[in-house]
């Protein structure tokens, strides 16, 4: 299958309540996103994050978000909470990431001197890397997106697109980066870690459209 015709995944990230991870899913979103980072207004406990995974339905993919957390903080959330990948947004290093035996996807801001190829090959054994916009003190949610030309076309494949997202500018993005996917958490919120259902679905319905215009060119 060419990169053309790829299906551009979505993530809807910040899920708190059952509620809504029901409706990204009902719109068509392949994964939601669980925040374990209490400082986050969309945090959510091994708890309530154990009720969202109970109710989601077979194939779609709860990843848990984490920033610096230690080992046995992230080990007591796998042994609650059955998450599909882990996604790692502070400062870890590849040993970091990898020692929990399961798929991780990590995260970078995008400061000046980032280069995304290096760090693909230093986090090789990551699924994706997903791309946000850097801004001091903040790990993600900016609600800002970034240069999105910085992107090499060559390793689009492996990138989660992040960082300012919304239902306004996401099929410019997939358009223009063709990434493997995209994740979004305030751009379709309605207060932070509420989601607006409306938005979630608009957003995805773009993602769609975006996709059946790349495929329509390459036909």
């Amino acid at each position: 299958m060419s990169v053309s015709h790829r299906r551009t995944r979505v993530k809807i990230c910040g899920i708190t309540r059952v509620e809504d991870g029901l409706a990204a899913v009902a719109a068509g979103a392949d994964a939601i996103g669980l925040v374990f980072y209490p400082p986050s207004p969309r945090a959510v406990t091994p708890a309530q994050a154990e009720a969202i995974c109970a109710a989601l339905p077979p194939f779609v993919a709860a990843v848990g978000l984490f920033v610096d957390a230690d080992s046995e903080q992230i080990a007591r959330v796998l042994a609650q909470v059955p998450l599909t990948a882990l996604q790692f947004h502070g400062n870890e290093a590849p040993l970091d990431c990898e020692r929990f035996n399961r798929p991780f996807i990590k995260a970078l801001r995008m400061r000046d001197e980032t280069d995304v190829v290096a760090e693909l090959e230093r986090f090789a054994r990551a699924q994706a890397l997903l791309l946000d916009t850097y801004k001091a003190g903040t790990p993600g949610g900016t609600g800002e997106s970034f240069d999105w030309q910085r992107i090499p076309a060559a390793v689009a494949g492996r990138i989660v697109l992040a960082g300012g997202l919304n239902p306004d500018n996401v099929a410019a993005a997939v358009q223009q980066v063709r990434p493997y996917a995209v994740d979004v958490s305030g751009g379709v919120e309605s207060a932070p870690g509420i989601k607006d259902h409306a938005r979630v679905r608009a957003f995805i319905d773009a993602v769609r459209r975006a996709d059946a215009v790349a495929a329509n060119q390459s036909a």
